[in-house]
């Protein structure tokens, strides 16, 4: 049985005068016939501009299907995404394709760095396709690497480079056309305490301008506090949508870190979607 997402669940979120994201009725499947699973079920979510959504829930929940669907990965089932007023139904594969190059920012759990291409190189690759000139892309992508702590490693190619140090390349990548929305999958998830806290501060200057705004697929915890709401999502469901540790108070915030922590643990047994080990 198939349920839509209350709209008495946003009543409680706070509430933004411009939206970003709204998906209607967003529906997922995978596979054919027998075969198929639905892991996204008419999911109805809105995404203000201006501030940063946490997406929380355990894994196989649907959180980086969702995501994938909304930064025009993915192709949805049934529904419909309205980006910054704009109708995904009303774009063209080929006008797709353009809006996203300009529109959105992805930061992918696995980095999806170019091997062959130095740090400066991977992180400059959004502007040299939107033609701009080789020296000031570099440029601009050497002073986002330093941003994220990286100025010393602008030369190294991926494989020199650590988990985390490649993380924060990627960040940079996704930062450096400055996308009205951007998109993290994990983003923090290799990263220590401190370059966590970095570069969520990052995003967070990202998301507070107003013709803006950040999703963060998160299950750490610590970093809940930079979230000005927060998306709660279990079995392809949004579940509630809640103010954030940046305006709620601090027992909200832990009340929905245990519940987060304890359905992942319960879960760990369950068969995942494909899409959130990706």
């Amino acid at each position: 049985m198939m349920i839509s997402t209350p709209h008495n669940l946003l009543d409680s979120a706070p509430r933004s005068t411009s939206v970003a994201v709204h998906c209607q009725k967003v529906v997922k499947d995978f596979g054919d016939g027998d075969t198929r699973v639905r892991v996204l079920h008419d999911v109805e979510v809105e995404v203000p501009a201006g501030e940063m959504s946490l997406l929380v829930g355990p894994s196989g929940c649907g959180k980086t299907t969702l995501i994938s669907i909304i930064a025009g990965l993915l192709e949805p089932t049934a529904g419909d995404v309205t980006l910054f007023g704009t109708p995904r139904s009303s774009l063209s594969s080929r006008q797709l394709i353009a809006y996203r190059a300009v529109n959105i920012g992805f930061v992918f759990q696995q980095y999806n760095l170019l091997p062959a291409l130095t740090a400066t190189a991977n992180v400059a690759i959004p502007l040299l396709i939107g033609r701009m000139n080789r020296e000031q892309a570099f440029a601009k992508a050497r002073d986002l690497l330093t941003q994220v702590g990286m100025a010393d490693r602008a030369n190294a190619f991926p494989a020199q480079l650590s988990g985390g140090q490649q993380q924060r390349v990627a960040i940079a990548r996704a930062l450096v056309h400055e996308p009205r929305l951007l998109v993290c999958d994990e983003p923090t998830a290799a990263l220590d305490a401190h370059s966590g806290q970095t570069v969520m501060e990052l995003l967070r200057r990202v998301a507070v301008q107003p013709d803006r705004a950040v999703i963060v697929v998160t299950h750490d915890n610590r970093v809940f506090r930079f979230g000005d709401r927060i998306i709660e999502m279990d079995d392809g469901r949004v579940q509630s949508v809640r103010q954030g540790d940046a305006i709620a108070t601090h027992e909200d915030t832990i009340a929905i870190a245990s519940r987060v922590i304890a359905a992942t643990a319960k879960d760990e047994a369950a068969e995942l979607d494909p899409f959130d080990l990706q």
